[in-house]
């Protein structure tokens, strides 16, 4: 699909508004981001614009809030962060500065009226991490519109943790894996966008010492990730633990087995956050996606 108008809230650079401007895009219904200074004790945000500040009033804050279907830890938790608002009124004062009145309700519900309209399975989106759960990954996939990403769509590589992949406010890719069109929800995919097992395997070769991430401790062996879609085998080893780096020699590939075998030369603690995904793809549409090498008995794929 094409890139959507509606981006993630501060997926973009804010910008200073003067007062023509801003009675301007209250005129034509434009979208714009402010940075969310403070909620008051009644769930008002004060907003930045640059050389202005605006109020969204607690009933404009957010699709649902007014009539309790959001909670308003949904608003509370906007404080410091970007806001997609509409200029709903610009009240003049005598005294001072203009009261601007924001709506970023109507600015969701334009953006989910879009989405429910183009999105389709496949469609392959900007989103921004907005939290972390056990189970998954909340994404902001425009305007402040959240999508989940389960925790066994985030990579082939299994992980314990979305953290251990993501980071809060990161921006990355998603695939639409699903849209709920009664529930007005959208599910999400990810492991879809890291490339093939033979394009990552591609990346490494037989006799490469490399740095990886131990996923699994098992008898009969040692779960090494050298990317977020490929994982080697190593033997055993009694100083390997669940959680750590490791440096590997690549002993073997073998494509028709979806195998690596690994021994390990070295294993270590590091507290580095994940690093920004590298995609092999990153806009369009998928309709099937197919894991497996053409070589291999077992079909792996996803069909959207």
């Amino acid at each position: 699909m094409n890139g959507s108008p509606y981006k993630p809230e501060g997926f973009s650079a804010s910008q200073e508004y003067t007062l023509n401007a801003l009675e301007k895009i209250r005129a034509t219904g434009q979208i714009i981001e402010g940075k969310a200074l403070m909620c008051d004790n009644f769930c008002n945000l004060t907003v930045s614009l640059g050389n202005y500040k605006g109020i969204v009033p607690r009933e404009l804050s957010a699709i649902g809030i007014s009539g309790g279907q959001t909670k308003e830890i949904a608003v509370i938790s906007r404080v410091n962060k970007q806001i997609s608002c509409k200029v709903a009124d610009i009240l003049p004062s005598e005294t001072g500065e203009p009261t601007i009145i924001l709506d970023r309700a109507s600015a969701q519900e334009e953006a989910l009226a879009y989405m429910l309209e183009h999105y389709s399975p496949g469609d392959v989106i900007d989103a921004k991490i907005t939290h972390l759960e056990p189970f998954g990954a909340f994404a902001d996939i425009g305007c402040g519109i959240v999508g989940l990403l389960s925790i066994e769509n985030i990579s082939v590589s299994r992980i314990n943790h979305p953290k251990d992949r993501f980071y809060t406010g990161q921006n990355i890719k998603a695939v639409i894996k699903s849209v709920d069109y009664e529930a007005k929800r959208f599910t999400l995919s990810h492991k879809e966008l890291l490339g093939t097992w033979q394009q990552n395997a591609e990346l490494f070769s037989v006799g490469m010492t490399v740095c990886g991430n131990i996923r699994s401790v098992e008898p009969y062996g040692v779960f090494v990730e050298l990317a977020p879609n490929l994982s080697g085998l190593a033997e055993y080893s009694p100083e390997a633990e669940e959680g750590q780096q490791a440096t590997v020699y690549i002993k073997n590939i073998i494509p028709e087995k979806m195998k690596i075998k690994l021994n390990i030369i070295d294993t270590f603690y590091s507290d580095r956050k994940p690093p920004d995904p590298v995609y092999f793809t990153e806009s369009g549409h998928i309709s099937k996606f197919t894991y497996s090498p053409e070589l291999s008995e077992r079909i792996i794929e996803t069909v959207f």
